[in-house]
């Protein structure tokens, strides 16, 4: 390296100077030959809003991202660069972590003599940032590169290495990124050689078989709903006053959006609704770096000071879980949320999960809110999926909590005390259905995931094959996860107690086994028709009898729980609709033959869901529960 600085680069930092705004407007009018009905309104909105000039007017593009860095060399100084031609010293990038330098839009170009020369694209950046650059890189020195550039020289050199610390943050034990091989297919064909064997030799003995396995998982699925329905309505002691808080923390909320340029601006007004204080609230707009139609529109939307894109390098792997992985190293809160793309979440949700964590133990690691739906009346599909939702977030899920079981996640309106996230590994990369997994490694691990009276309003996913595609995933999902924390019995038994593993092994197992089996339970529609079944007719008169008990305690427990969960929600919707579930739940059997066919050939296949089709008008804030 040189010892001196070489020409063009300043030797002393001078700081950005302080109402930018205004001389930046008189430099785009005089030196760029902006016309002024373009720059004074955005000056205005900058006056009223508090966004910096420059931030509007990339968003307006109203301006070349070169022509304003001039404009900002003009007015400090400061020496222009770059990056993509004359390439930074990547070891410079490392002593602040490329994931942060991406996130922060800096740049540790050259160290020069002992100084160290950063780039940055705003001024203002360069002065928020200094004590977290010289931290870790000493005496520094500014310089302007535009963000584009800057990103693409940080992908170019750091962004292989970015993926694949995303792609492998949990341990190998508990993650199914190396499902697969030759000792799978060995397995499968052993598998389905057996099954052909029986069909042909012993068909009425496999059908038997499924038969009483069909029944029994019923039998137990009917109590775990039933039991959960009992615990959620059991009336609970009032909680006493929460504790006041010194000091609010600084909450981070990541949204990973692909492919989603018509949601973009609806979800930037929906989040910006949240009334949790703007400085302390750090939203992340996570992103592919090949998505450059999501990235186009959110740079036209405008983004308030709360918000910011975070890029996530090109890879092979394009899941969600690897995105969150990625950003989560950019954000600044102790506290981590999750929403989807299409959420409006409760105004106050953010203020109400940090009360709870603050009033909870550290063994409560995470909140699930509730999830329910803004377009419930679109049609029957809609009106199903509302009442499905409105069971699973304010009937089941809050039962098997008070039972003291581990809570499959959703995988938004989620929260998380960030440390404990980090300290697990976050999401596994490779898993569709990263929420529910990573709810089991929480129990697993000694955490409790407590459910949250607060609401996020989402879009119904109301058109069939989209609904069998998404429904697909998670059931695909569940697969694998039963699979990968099945691969030690013995050690989830002592890691999750036999109380929670008994839940697990009750839930996966039915779960699965109802959609699968389906078709062998519908089989006994046969019998009230007068037509012959091949397993009832022989069943002895005390087994026919349990078996219609069960039957019949399904329906009423089903039945039951769908009223009493439509009581819950905000929608109104009548409660003759939850016998339509019937025509609702074959659906999920489709969906369950796709998974398991997707499970061999296509594993960590994210089947994605569009989103923004059946939403004309904006959604009213959401209130409790």
């Amino acid at each position: 390296m040189r010892d001196a600085a070489p020409s063009g680069l300043p030797s002393t930092h001078t700081p950005a100077p302080h109402g930018g705004d205004q001389a930046l407007a008189r430099t785009l009018l005089n030196d760029e030959g902006l016309p002024a009905d373009r720059v004074l309104p955005l000056l205005e909105t900058a006056r009223s809003t508090g966004q910096p000039l420059a931030d509007l007017v990339l968003a307006a593009q109203a301006v070349p991202e070169a022509a304003l860095a001039r404009a900002h060399a003009r007015l400090t100084g400061w020496t222009v660069i770059d990056p993509t031609m004359d390439r930074p010293d990547a070891r410079l990038i490392d002593r602040i972590g490329a994931a942060r330098c991406l996130a922060d839009g800096v740049l540790p170009w050259r160290s020069i003599g002992g100084v160290t020369f950063v780039a940055v694209a705003h001024p203002r950046r360069f002065d928020t940032l200094l004590p977290m650059l010289e931290a870790g890189l000493g005496p520094v020195r500014p310089l302007l590169a535009t963000e584009g550039d800057i990103e693409r020289a940080l992908l170019a050199l750091r962004g292989k290495a970015l993926d694949r610390a995303a792609r492998t943050s949990v341990a190998p034990a508990e993650s199914c990124r190396d499902w697969g091989g030759l000792r799978l297919w060995s397995v499968l064909t052993g598998l389905a050689a057996a099954l052909l064997a029986s069909l042909i030799l012993f068909p009425l003995a496999l059908l038997w078989l499924a038969t009483a396995w069909a029944i029994a998982t019923l039998a137990l699925a009917t109590m775990l709903r039933a039991a959960a329905a009992f615990a959620a309505l059991r009336r609970q002691p009032p909680d006493p006053p929460p504790p006041a808080i010194a000091r609010l923390p600084v909450v981070s909320v990541m949204v990973a959006l692909y492919h989603e340029a018509d949601i973009a601006p609806r979800l930037v007004r929906r989040l910006g609704r949240i009334d949790y204080p703007s400085d302390l609230l750090d939203i992340l707009l996570v992103v592919e770096e090949d998505d450059h139609v999501t990235r186009a529109a959110l740079r036209r939307a405008q983004l308030p000071a709360t918000m910011r894109v975070i890029v996530v390098p090109d890879g092979g792997l394009k899941t969600k879980p690897r995105a969150l992985n990625h950003a989560l190293a950019a954000c600044r809160g102790s506290l981590v949320g999750i929403y989807d793309a299409e959420d409006a979440p409760a105004p106050d949700q953010i203020t109400r999960v940090v009360e709870r964590f603050h009033a909870r133990p550290e063994r409560v690691a995470c909140l699930q809110g509730v999830l329910d739906f803004y377009n419930p009346h679109t049609n029957w599909l809609s009106r199903c999926f509302t009442i499905d939702y409105a069971m699973w977030f304010r009937i089941i899920l809050p039962g098997m909590e008070r039972l003291g079981l581990a809570i499959p996640l959703g995988g938004t309106t989620v929260f998380f005390r960030r440390h404990i996230l980090e300290q697990l590994g976050a999401w596994d990369a490779h898993n569709v259905t990263e929420d529910a997994d990573l709810g089991m490694r929480l129990a697993r691990h000694g955490y409790r995931t407590e459910v949250i009276a607060s609401t996020t309003m989402e879009e119904a996913n109301c058109r069939t094959i989209p609904w069998i595609r998404q429904r697909s995933r998670w059931l695909k999902g569940y697969m694998m996860t039963y699979a990968v924390h099945m691969r030690r019995p013995r050690q989830l038994l002592h890691q999750l107690g036999w109380r929670k593993f008994l839940g697990f092994q009750i839930f996966f197992a039915t779960t699965l086994s109802q959609f699968l089996l389906a078709p062998v339970l519908w089989s006994f529609w046969a019998v009230p028709l007068g037509l012959p079944h091949p397993v009832a007719g022989q069943l002895p008169p005390a087994l026919q009898l349990a078996t219609f008990t069960v039957f019949l305690s399904t329906e009423a427990v089903l039945l039951a729980v769908g009223v009493m969960a439509l009581r819950l929600t905000p929608n109104r919707i009548n409660p003759l609709w939850v016998p339509m579930l019937h025509l609702y739940f074959p659906l999920g059997a489709l969906a369950s033959y796709k998974a398991a066919w997707e499970l061999v050939t296509r594993p960590f296949w994210w089947d994605k869901t569009h989103h923004g089709l059946f939403d004309p008008a904006e959604p009213a804030p959401p209130g409790q529960t």
